[in-house]
């Protein structure tokens, strides 16, 4: 750990079952002065790898499991004279000089900070989806809340201390793809139960349906989202009405799914997505006039949101590969090589977008 830090700064994580992670990890979080870690229960030698690489440790069973009430019971093991609170998961991994960005940006009485995060990798490597997360904190007043998906609540005295955005702090995740996410419904569930007024976690369980393709619980709950008043971010109510559509797609029923794509275009017309999911729709019909008009509209848009809203798709080859296949579907093979093109310098690596360029620079 980091000796004769100006602040002192704990990281603290909850893990289970996660050795494969742990020299990595520890690796990524050795600039904190001390790293401290809730094991719930290990059966593999996690607890043990973690201890040899200098973490303290503690084996602790939840039950009932629920990840605010692990969190809390992490934070819990944070010195108490502990500056800056750092929470991440072992399956994330911070870039070299984290320390450093972070304590160049908190002042005194600072609350929180943000910085940049790496959700997911697109297969050739290039990042997926990115957004801000706020999982930095100072060390009183805090608590997690929500049975998943969990978030900081302030429950100190008076106002929260400023958040300040910590630019060159980045942390990038890489799970495990054979981990189930099979515990994360019933706490959705469980989440709407307790708060049935918080539009963030009826739009959660909503997208949760839709992963586990139950289509009209999916349209049922998030068409309750849009309901509520509470619910006024246009990014997340574009996203609602974008999943509605998927489950009437699903349900065969496309001439409605078209329809709530053109309302959360309406809602949203700043964002990519749903103008790239009119365009896919549009090509299973072989509408190629519209899958150009749609995805003319999705690439004029030129700046890329932080929220984790943001998918990885439209910022890829997708839209020029969709433009490619119209072009030269109505025989205007140039403009569907000058696209195809396109299509390959955002992912040089894809042999199908390659074999593309070389078909059509034939013909």
């Amino acid at each position: 750990m980091r000796q004769e830090a100006t602040m002192k700064i704990v990281v603290y994580a909850i893990c289970k079952n996660e050795s494969k992670f742990v020299q990595r990890w520890m690796e990524s979080m050795s600039e904190a002065d001390q790293v401290v870690v809730l094991d719930t229960g290990s059966t593999d030698e996690t607890p043990q790898l973690l201890r040899s690489q200098g973490a303290l440790v503690t084996v602790e069973a939840i039950a009932p499991w629920r990840f605010d009430v692990a969190r809390n019971r992490s934070l819990e093991l944070v010195p108490e004279d502990t500056d800056i609170c750092v929470c991440t998961d072992l399956d994330e991994v911070f870039h070299t000089g984290w320390r450093n960005a972070l304590e160049t940006v908190w002042t005194p009485g600072t609350g929180q900070a943000r910085y940049r995060y790496t959700w997911s990798f697109c297969p050739d490597g290039s990042e997926g989806v990115v957004f801000w997360c706020e999982k930095i904190h100072r060390r009183h007043g805090y608590r997690w809340t929500h049975p998943v998906h969990e978030v900081l609540e302030w429950i100190g005295t008076g106002a929260p201390g400023p958040m300040v955005t910590a630019a060159e702090v980045q942390l990038d995740h890489h799970p495990d793809p054979s981990k189930s996410r099979g515990q994360y419904l019933p706490l959705l569930e469980l989440s709407v139960q307790e708060a049935p007024e918080d539009d963030r976690n009826v739009h959660y369980l909503g997208r949760e349906y839709l992963f586990h393709q139950r289509w009209d619980d999916c349209i049922a709950m998030l068409t309750r989202h849009l309901s509520m008043p509470s619910a006024t971010w246009a990014d997340e109510r574009a996203a609602s009405m974008r999943y509605i559509a998927r489950a009437y797609q699903q349900k065969g029923q496309p001439d409605t799914a078209r329809n709530w794509l053109l309302q959360a275009i309406a809602q949203a017309p700043y964002l990519r997505e749903p103008w790239l999911e009119m365009a896919q729709l549009l090509y299973e019909q072989r509408n190629w006039d519209g899958v150009l008009y749609f995805t003319g509209g999705a690439l004029a848009i030129t700046h890329r949101p932080d929220s984790y809203i943001c998918e990885a798709e439209p910022w890829g080859p997708l839209p020029h590969d969709l433009r490619c296949q119209a072009y030269y579907h109505t025989g205007r093979t140039a403009l569907a090589l000058d696209e195809a093109r396109k299509a390959l310098a955002l992912s040089p690596a894809d042999p199908r977008l390659a074999g593309n360029v070389e078909l059509l620079s034939r013909l």
